[in-house]
């Protein structure tokens, strides 16, 4: 077929693919130095605030669900239920606060 093998071809797109990946490395590195405002310090701030928007709507969830539990007993767990609620609306509000994060620097790039 004249076609070369695959494990050869494999190793030229990596190799061409190669300088690519060292430039993409080094462009971040640069933007991580630049932004010296960010300590770390304002990740743990960062990583605070993403753990306690999935945290509070979670245990909200439970005792909320625990309550309807006690109150009006059903076949269903209502405790189950409201944790996976606010789990998953938790994740939404962490989504919603990285997205407000990296904001600038998106308007930075585009």
């Amino acid at each position: 077929k004249g076609t070369e093998p695959d494990a050869e071809r494999v190793q030229r797109v990596r190799k061409d693919a190669f300088p690519d990946t060292i430039e993409g490395k080094v462009r971040r590195k640069l933007k991580a130095r630049g932004e010296s405002h960010r300590s770390i310090w304002f990740g743990m701030g960062m990583f605070g605030v993403v753990g306690w928007s999935v945290a509070i709507p979670t245990l909200l969830g439970v005792v909320a669900g625990f309550w309807i539990d006690q109150r009006w007993p059903s076949r269903f767990s209502w405790t189950l239920m409201l944790l996976f609620i606010g789990v998953v609306l938790g994740c939404l509000n962490a989504w919603y606060w990285l997205q407000q994060d990296s904001a600038p620097e998106r308007k930075k790039q585009g």
